[in-house]
């Protein structure tokens, strides 16, 4: 595609789907102005409303990254949210677990098992995808169902907090396992920064690295990849394990 059409395109997506959901609002009798104020505006009319949008897109941001990775090699990882819940388990065990909860090195290693964690459950499908050729799409998506009743025992079973009026919840992590805040009233935190830092990463790798390169013609152009001595392997377990770790 063009440049200008690799900037247009999101562009007229978003204002078909203004379009289509006023219409929709307006047919069940609802204002459409009154409704996309309520969901554009609104939230982010003061600072907290700012800091809750930031705070919550971050993650998701984290996450697009690593799926556009894959994407652009046609692989389709639609459970990205079952590795983040793996991942988030991970690292909530390291947080819960370390015998050193004061330590500066908690931090890391709870992002460090938490990227490491989401890669071994996005390796399952990328092994049953090299070597078996099965259907990514649905595998990753069944995984996501996996991880959710995992974490529900965990909650409801060995990690739930003695301590929390039998609410399905772990204890409180340490301080040291936390990402500090800009500021006390607000919930939003330092974490944002990574999320800021994979973004530029994430394009150089697609846009201006060879492997990237790679790629991106094993998703367009199959057959030439092959001709090139791509390895369609390669890009499946890049794609997969890129995802998992964001």
């Amino acid at each position: 595609p063009s440049a200008t059409m690799r900037v247009a395109a999101p562009i007229v997506a978003t204002a078909l789907t203004l379009i289509v959901g006023a219409v929709m609002f307006a047919a069940l009798g609802h204002d459409p102005m009154a409704t996309f104020k309520a969901f554009f505006i609104t939230p982010l009319a003061d600072l907290n409303g700012v800091s809750e949008w930031l705070l919550k897109a971050s993650p998701l941001v984290l996450i697009g990254c690593g799926l556009a990775i894959g994407f652009r090699a046609n692989v389709w990882n639609i459970g990205a949210e079952g590795q983040f819940v793996v991942g988030a388990i991970a690292a909530t065990g390291v947080g819960l677990f370390y015998p050193y909860p004061d330590s500066f090195l908690l931090l890391p290693l709870m992002f460090l098992a938490g990227m490491l964690a989401g890669m071994a459950w996005a390796a399952i499908p990328a092994f049953l995808r090299a070597r078996m050729n099965t259907n990514e799409i649905l595998v990753t998506l069944m995984l996501t169902y996996v991880a959710t009743l995992l974490l529900s025992w965990l909650v409801h079973g060995p990690w739930r907090d003695p301590a929390g009026f039998n609410y399905p919840q772990t204890a409180m992590l340490p301080a040291a396992g936390m990402w500090p805040p800009f500021n006390e009233a607000y919930r939003v935190n330092t974490s944002i920064f990574v999320t800021a830092v994979a973004v530029v990463l994430t394009w150089i790798f697609t846009e201006r690295s060879f492997l990237g390169y790679k790629m991106s013609v094993s998703g367009a152009a199959p057959l030439a990849a092959r001709y090139a001595g791509f390895r369609e392997s390669s890009a499946i377990w890049i794609g997969l394990l890129a995802g998992g770790a964001a």
